[in-house]
This record gives C-alpha cells, sequence and structure tokens, in this order.
C-alpha cells in the first residue's frame, strides 16, 4: 500500500486496534450482534446504539473477528461535547434523582445549582451488607440461591447484570430450576416498560442489565408490602456508582418496603 499506510507509526496503530479488538472488546458486552451487525452496548444503559460505530478502524476490526464483511468506515466532520452543546441553550433546567452528588460539576459547567427535594414519604429501604466471594461461580451460586429462596415466599426480585452475557448466563440458571422470570436486556428489550411495570408482583422474576426500565413506576403487588418488598439484588458494581444507585431506587419508592 502507498504513502501513509508504509509509516510505522500507521502499521502499530492498525496493529494495537486489532488486538483491542480481540483481547477487549467481547460480543454481549461491549456489543451484540443483530441480523449480523455489529451493535455497540451503551456501557451505562445497557442499550443498543444503533448507527453508531467505535473510530480509527476499530468497529470494522471487531466485524471482522466476528466474521463479518467490514463496513465503510465513517467519516468525522465535526464533533461537539454535550457540556458545550448544553450550554448553547438560553434556558436550562432538569430533574434527577441522581444529581446531587454531581452537583460541583453541575456548577463548574452550567452554573447551574442542585436543590434537594425531600420525599413525600420517608423512605425505608433497607440495604443489606455486601458479599464478597472468591469466584464468579460462588457469587452466581448465591445470586441463583437467593432467588429461589425469595420466589419460595412469592418475594418479587429484579436482579440487575452489568452485561448481556452475565444475564443471560442468569436465564439459563434460573430455567434448569424451572423457574418462571422475565428477561430484559439490549438484545430482548421488547416491551421494556411493561415487563419492569410488573416487577412488583407476587413471585416475579426480573433480570435486567442496567437499564432497568428507568422512569417506569414498579407499583407492589397485592401482599408483597407484608412480605418486605421488591426486592433487589446488584449482582455487581458498575464504574459509576451512580447507575448502582438508580439500581437500587427501583425499590423502596414512595415510602414501600423494600
Amino acid at each position: 500500500l502507498p504513502g501513509l499506510w508504509q509509516g510505522e507509526s500507521r502499521r502499530e496503530e492498525l496493529v494495537r486496534q486489532a488486538l483491542t479488538a480481540r483481547e477487549f472488546f467481547r460480543r454481549d458486552e461491549q456489543y451484540v450482534l443483530v441480523n449480523a451487525e455489529v451493535l455497540i452496548v451503551d456501557e451505562f444503559t445497557g442499550r443498543v446504539m444503533p448507527g453508531r460505530k467505535w473510530r480509527e478502524g476499530l468497529h470494522q476490526a471487531v466485524e471482522a473477528k466476528e466474521g463479518l464483511a467490514p463496513t465503510a468506515p465513517t467519516e468525522t466532520l465535526s464533533r461537539l461535547s454535550f457540556q458545550r452543546f448544553f450550554r448553547l441553550f438560553e434556558r436550562l433546567s432538569g430533574m434527577t434523582g441522581t444529581a446531587r452528588e454531581a452537583a460541583d460539576e453541575f456548577w463548574r459547567i452550567y452554573k447551574l445549582p442542585v436543590v434537594p427535594i425531600p420525599t413525600n414519604r420517608p423512605c425505608v429501604r433497607q440495604v443489606r451488607r455486601v458479599p464478597m466471594f472468591r469466584t464468579q461461580t460462588e457469587r452466581w451460586d448465591a445470586v441463583e440461591a437467593l432467588v429461589v429462596e425469595l420466589h419460595s415466599r412469592g418475594v418479587p426480585v429484579l436482579v440487575g447484570t452489568r452485561s448481556v452475557l452475565a444475564s443471560e448466563r442468569l436465564a439459563f440458571r434460573l430455567e434448569g430450576r424451572q423457574l418462571p422470570f422475565r428477561l430484559l436486556n439490549a438484545v430482548r428489550n421488547q416491551e421494556e416498560a411493561q415487563i419492569v411495570a410488573e416487577a412488583g408482583l407476587p413471585g416475579h422474576i426480573t433480570i435486567a442489565t442496567n437499564m432497568a426500565g428507568r422512569g417506569t413506576d414498579i407499583k407492589l403487588g397485592k401482599g408483597v408490602p407484608e412480605a418486605g418488598g421488591l426486592h433487589v439484588i446488584a449482582t455487581e458494581y458498575h464504574e459509576a456508582g451512580r447507575i448502582d444507585r438508580q439500581l437500587y431506587g427501583r425499590c423502596a419508592r414512595k415510602g414501600d418496603p423494600g
């Protein structure tokens, strides 16, 4: 190949991208395959991002790894950060349940103060201690045993996982136990709002990546408050603690137990 491609630094870059695609990008974690197409999974929301591609040949390297014909690379004409984009608005405001911890950032970037609004009813959520395990097998054995025990008492369970792969593996375990469950992830995301809304019914088991139907209210079924409310299981920490707290916030809403 002529010109640019003969440079040593360019060859190193191509090898580095190939190694990155092979070693650090895993199917059903950073991306999924849908209709022979590589779709990026947002690590914070757990949702697929159709139309988005990794830059500088990385996306094509992942396609090659999966045995697909590499697609044409996209060309970046201009870039704009979220911070700069939102500063273009004359008036700016918002509401979120996890803004307080980022109050300094909101003021530094947008000159927006954060005003905490007290809850209508006291929060009675019980946060259990965090167990530690030596191996992943021990951890998933403990998660499976806890789900079985709670289901036997009619307690609804929402299990949060970090990746599509982890959610599918847990689903396989519960299938072996012949337990009924609903699965929600980047690949199986139909009727997301309905699945999450029904997560508080007696005995329901819901497995979800960190998308977890945020914005959907989970109403508790008959007899569930007396049984302790919805039980949320976070199977592992996320890099951003805010994502974990959003998952915890699925239970014990509006003064309910959980």
